[in-house]
């Protein structure tokens, strides 16, 4: 074997066990028994406080490159994700410019990141206004779906879809078994509630009500019923639309939903006066919410745990008048995701297998990676190791994100990721061997 990894504890399918991985060309080629006779030209072997678990995939990701790379960009974000066990990452198609919203624009941004990534990077698309006939093109140009707003994004540049342009939207993409994937909430739920401005986030978390969710949910559910079109939920922040995606899936409508550490971490209550870090779209809700999630998680309603990783520059949040109103919506947490969601699970007596099915079985299968996400002969040879017994302060100076603002910051936290391996390599930070997906593609 080119590498053997011995790990006392390990994530595979048959949960925590003891086990021996070979790894030949950049995948998993063996999972044998801990003392298996497997050799290697490097054989590591993890420490008795460490859990060899399959690389984390995060489909949800804003690198905001081009265009905007002062926020983000490639190399800050795959430093990031690769610090926090992740080892794949689905980039987001807004925030960037242009907006990737054809082929000219997904062939930009494939340039801009070639060369400049330390983990696997794949790319959305867009579904936007004007741009049905180009969502065939970028479907075979090899983009694993489709983003979409219900009210506007946040920018300009990539303006959301109404009733109609959906439902064209859904209807194209069921005609070649593409996937939209839906910031859901409501336009005139918003229009209706009252405007945001000032420091106090009860003054914001007024202005995008559950109902918004609730309502715009109901209706991505109706027409993937309609169309027979396959969707996915978004960042799901309140937990009262649970009850419509469980009967959904229970009468076979194609239709997946997300939430994020966020959400599963913070709570209104605890959210102070001018405290605009925490501000994302939808809301960080009330700790009985945050309950509810975690049991769709339980329950299996939700499907996966991503970052939505929304960075910006320090100025964008208005730390300087604290208005929640003018304040950019977006949380930067890529690289801590992992121990956000076990420091959470633990507390909750979920085991480190849950972790793995929400943050990298799940994000795997709704991204549609058939190579990702397992520890499993076959699969790339991905893994993080991790020592979730050991516990940490956030230091957002610290993180590898490029500007130091998060949400995290001074949070206690359980669970430290060692290293990070793409392929049978690890991933050092210095040299990036990152590659860049194509869906369909291995």
């Amino acid at each position: 074997m080119d590498l053997v990894l011995r790990a006392r504890r390990a994530i595979t399918a048959d949960g925590e066990t003891a086990c021996t991985v070979g790894v030949t060309d950049g995948r998993i080629a063996a999972v044998e028994p801990y003392d298996s006779a497997l050799v290697g030209e490097r054989v590591v072997e993890l420490g008795a406080d460490e859990v060899l678990l399959p690389g984390l995939v995060d489909s949800h990701v804003h690198v905001n490159d081009p265009g905007r790379s002062e926020w983000e960009g490639f190399e800050s974000a795959t430093r990031a994700a690769a610090a926090g066990g992740v080892t794949t990452i689905v980039d987001m198609p807004l925030n960037s410019l242009p907006p990737t919203v054809d082929v000219a624009a997904l062939e930009v941004k494939r340039k801009t990141a070639l060369g400049r990534v330390h983990v696997d990077v794949g790319f959305w698309g867009g579904a936007i206004p004007g741009n049905a006939a180009e969502l065939r093109p970028l479907h075979d140009a090899g983009v694993f779906g489709f983003k979409s707003f219900l009210l506007h994004s946040g920018v300009d540049e990539f303006p959301p879809l109404d009733a109609e342009g959906l439902e064209e939207a859904m209807r194209i993409l069921r005609e070649f078994d593409g996937l939209l994937i839906v910031h859901a909430e409501d336009a005139d739920t918003i229009d209706r509630a009252p405007h945001p401005h000032g420091p106090r986030y009860s003054g914001f978390l007024a202005s995008r009500p559950p109902e918004a969710e609730h309502a715009a949910i109901a209706r991505v559910i109706e027409l993937a019923r309609r169309t027979g079109a396959s969707a996915h939920i978004l960042h799901l922040a309140s937990a009262s639309a649970l009850p419509l995606i469980a009967e959904a899936k229970r009468d076979g409508v194609a239709v997946t939903a997300e939430t994020c550490p966020h959400y599963l971490s913070f709570t209104a209550e605890e959210i102070g006066d001018g405290a605009t870090q925490f501000k994302c779209c939808p809301p960080i809700r009330e700790a009985a919410n945050r309950e509810l999630l975690w049991q769709g998680l339980a329950d299996g309603v939700l499907d996966c745990v991503v970052s939505d990783h929304s960075p910006c520059t320090p100025e964008l949040k208005r730390f300087d008048s604290g208005d929640f109103g003018e304040a950019w919506g977006g949380i930067a947490g890529l690289q801590v995701g992992l121990p956000a969601v076990w420091t959470g699970a633990r507390q909750r007596g979920f085991a480190l297998a849950d972790v793995v099915r929400w943050m990298a079985h799940g994000p795997a299968a709704q991204a549609g990676l058939p190579h990702k996400g397992h520890l499993a002969p076959g699969y790339d040879a991905d893994f993080c190791v991790f020592a979730p017994d050991e516990a940490f302060v956030v230091d957002a100076a610290k993180l590898r994100h490029r500007n130091a603002v998060s949400a995290y910051h001074d949070r206690p936290l359980a669970g430290v990721v060692r290293s990070t391996w793409l392929r049978g390599i690890q991933v050092t930070g210095q040299s990036p061997h990152g590659r860049l997906l194509t869906r369909g593609e291995r």
